[in-house]
């Protein structure tokens, strides 16, 4: 008897010390797959990355302005004009675009209503977790002020969702009602999106073969021009490239989990074995 429940006991600790083993692994495995996976920039310097922002926006989706996350756009437009940027979003980032729109001193002949739509690189227009997205603007107001939170991108979807995939995402700002008289009346317009990791519990299996980008299905990319390194792509591809999709902390709570059961399987089995042979029965039967 005493021989098992030595056995037991070594079992389990031969168990614990591989479970020890198991759990450093996954977590030096996990620092080194994020180490190595390449993820978008992100500014360090703030107001002096923002400052070399793009100063004016296309007016189309085919001639959208490029901008990186956490880089502010300014523009100058009239009333009426449609803006459009261009930024890029990878899995598992929650995206969150802000404008601002500084509205003329001048007098003006009535309220403004101001929009800000974002569409992923299928242009399907996606919706805002939070957010407000539309606002109007009195004839006294200096300026007006709109965001959209966005919903985690994910690395795959079903066809018939409307999940929001790796990509390209455009941002749109235009007034949709407006006196006509307002029409024309120069504008100051500010946009910047920027981007927090969801984590391992956003993740999902799979992936699409390339992001959502212009020419995602070209046979070679198009050479890009020596000054274009101070902006990012013309197709918004991240600085430090897509990130691969394959790894996530769901891996590193698996093992754990794993580790856990097998635990506690052999806990509940050394608690329900007994002590082996029944006390009532004499020696020798």
């Amino acid at each position: 008897m005493r021989t098992v429940r030595k056995m037991t006991a070594r079992a389990a600790g031969v168990l614990v010390s591989g479970a020890a083993v198991a759990f450093v692994g996954g977590v030096a495995g996990a620092d080194a797959a994020v180490a190595d996976s390449p993820s978008p920039s992100v500014s360090a310097t703030g107001e002096g990355d923002a400052a070399k922002g793009p100063t004016e926006a296309g007016t189309s989706f085919r001639t959208a302005t490029p901008i990186a996350l956490d880089q502010r756009a300014t523009a100058s437009a009239s009333t009426g004009d449609y803006l459009y940027w261009v930024l890029p979003a990878d899995v598992g980032q929650r995206v969150t675009v802000k404008a601002k729109v500084t509205l003329p001193k001048a007098a003006r002949h009535g309220a403004t209503t101001w929009q800000l739509d974002v569409y992923d690189g299928l242009r399907r227009r996606q919706a805002c977790r939070y957010g407000v997205q539309t606002k109007a603007a009195g004839e006294n107001a200096d300026a007006v002020e709109l965001s959209c939170a966005l919903r985690t991108v994910r690395g795959w979807a079903e066809q018939w969702s409307n999940d929001p995939l790796p990509g390209n995402y455009y941002v749109r700002l235009t007034a949709v009602d407006l006196p006509q008289e307002e029409l024309g009346q120069p504008v100051q317009t500010e946009v910047e999106a920027s981007a927090a990791d969801a984590g391992g519990a956003q993740a999902v299996d799979g992936k699409l073969s390339a992001p959502l980008v212009p020419g995602a299905g070209a046979a070679s990319p198009k050479p890009q021009q020596s000054g274009a390194t101070q902006q990012p792509a013309a197709d918004g591809t991240p600085d430090g490239g897509w990130s691969s999709g394959w790894w996530s902390d769901r891996w590193v709570w698996t093992a754990i989990g794993g580790v856990l059961a097998a635990l506690a399987g052999i806990g509940g089995y050394r608690l329900t074995r007994g002590s082996g042979r029944p006390t009532h029965l004499p020696p020798g039967v």
